[in-house]
């Protein structure tokens, strides 16, 4: 078994990883997503901030969120919430525990941390944040695969993927709830009075897909055009599609199997896959998802409480 400090660390920055991946994954779709829209439509982007839970930092800092500024707070910023905070924190973490990770992974996560410190300032500008963003991207994947086939199936690859897996279906839960909330608040029309933006929505859900490279295995699997139900249905309730929420609590319990002193924790896990399996999607569409997601995202977030409690010191 690892010593508590070691396999925190290793848990936060699998999570850490994870989260940087995840939000340049969503700004980079939700960048695309202006391509695809009239040119006078008002994106939410506050929405952007409220997915990565950081709404109260931004509020105090900014009085609008904006293009420019809410791009600034969650690429380059030294905030705790931004590529490049995320990244020095995956890094420290790396380099106290490179004694159980190879060394190809601590220099691949090294260098993202120089190439965001160097050009996340640059991705604030539309013209050079794609290319930013799929570079975050790509070396990330690059890193879960480089992870995935150069350590021992031990217990710091066990916390690795219990960091992953918390942070992947937390993720999830944040992107579905902001589409099915405030993400297109409204299309100003030429006579500059505000449109309903509901025919644009089937556009809005193919990049939430996008956002979590779901878009193809949606179409293979539901073989249905693209609606809110199937869409919140595939990414909540899928058991086999790798970003679904279900599917990653799944794949904890199989972890977690491995890991000694797991009972506090299991049942945890137990109770969140009664809670993100018991939602009737039709309905809650219909009445509004907000509370059933509130309340997945409260269980996801005791599994994270338990894991602490029982593994990683006070």
């Amino acid at each position: 078994m690892l010593l508590s400090r070691v396999a925190e660390r290793v848990y936060w920055q699998a999570r850490y990883l994870e989260r940087v991946e995840n939000t340049a994954r969503l700004l980079n779709v939700f960048s695309t997503l202006m391509l695809d829209l009239p040119s006078k439509t008002k994106l939410g982007w506050h929405s952007l901030v409220e997915i990565t839970g950081s709404s109260e930092a931004f509020d105090k800092k900014y009085k609008q969120a904006q293009e420019r500024s809410v791009m600034r707070f969650l690429l380059a910023e030294d905030n705790g919430h931004s590529i490049s905070a995320m990244l020095a924190m995956a890094r420290e973490n790396s380099r106290t525990t490179r004694e159980v990770m190879p060394t190809e992974a601590f220099e691949q996560i090294n260098y993202l941390y120089h190439y965001a410190k160097e050009n996340a300032v640059k991705g604030e500008k539309r013209g050079p944040r794609h290319e930013f963003l799929e570079e975050i991207i790509t070396g990330c994947q690059q890193l879960s695969g480089l992870m995935s086939g150069t350590i021992s199936r031990d217990d710091t690859y066990n916390f690795l993927l219990l960091g992953r897996g918390v942070e992947r279906a937390d993720m999830t839960t944040r992107i579905v709830d902001v589409g099915s909330g405030d993400l297109l608040p409204g299309i100003t029309g030429d006579n500059s009075e505000v449109e309903v933006a509901g025919p644009y929505e089937n556009i809005m859900w193919m990049n939430i897909l996008r956002s979590l490279s779901a878009y193809q295995m949606y179409r293979q699997h539901v073989q249905d055009i693209v609606n809110p139900e199937d869409v919140v249905e595939f990414l909540i309730q899928d058991e086999n599609f790798p970003r679904a929420v279900v599917y990653n609590l799944n794949e904890l319990k199989v972890i977690l199997k491995q890991l000694p002193r797991n009972g506090t924790v299991s049942t945890q896990l137990n109770k969140a896959l009664r809670v993100v399996r018991g939602g009737e999607i039709d309905k809650l569409l219909v009445v509004g998802l907000f509370d059933y997601i509130d309340v997945m995202q409260v269980e996801i977030a005791s599994i994270h409480q338990k894991i602490a409690a029982t593994w990683f010191l006070n």
